[in-house]
């Protein structure tokens, strides 16, 4: 697979990222009409900063992306804007979410980012398939629990 070098005026780069974060206190609150509303806004936002949304996959607690962000912008200052912008749009599209999330602060205060390097189809692949081996592994860890207080 060839890797795809961007362009600036001055620069060529190929800066990719991979970033995970999460809704505070960790609430699974990502699903239904909700979900699809913050893969729209997400995506839109991205756009809006000339960052290149890759690979992205919203589980129910938390989210991944796959991004290629220019040089020019951190990684922090894109995050601060990402999760601070999302989160005032969330609060527009749901109100009664207001209700759940003090302070119309959707996402919890850090994220996990890593450099993809020349790893980029394996990431892409891990994001896109995360969600089917976290099912995969609950119906494994099911175990039948006895009643301790049960007289033999």
């Amino acid at each position: 697979m060839a890797q795809k070098a961007y362009s600036l005026s001055h620069t060529k780069w190929m800066c990719k990222y991979h970033i995970v974060f999460t809704p505070k206190y960790r609430r699974k609150a990502i699903y239904g009409q909700i979900r699809k509303d913050i893969g729209e806004i997400l995506r839109r936002l991205c756009e809006y900063k000339g960052v290149e949304l890759i690979e992205g996959h919203l589980m129910s607690d938390h989210v991944h992306m796959l991004v290629a962000i220019p040089p020019k912008i951190a990684v922090a200052s894109f995050m601060g804007y990402l999760k601070g912008k999302s989160s005032l749009m969330i609060f527009d599209k749901h109100a009664n979410l207001k209700y759940k999330f003090s302070n119309r602060k959707f996402w919890s205060e850090g994220c996990y980012v890593s450099t993809v390097g020349l790893n980029e189809a394996t990431i892409a692949k891990y994001i896109r398939e995360q969600e089917a081996a976290d099912i995969a592994l609950d119906k494994l860890s099911v175990k039948e629990c006895e009643d301790p207080f049960k007289t033999k």
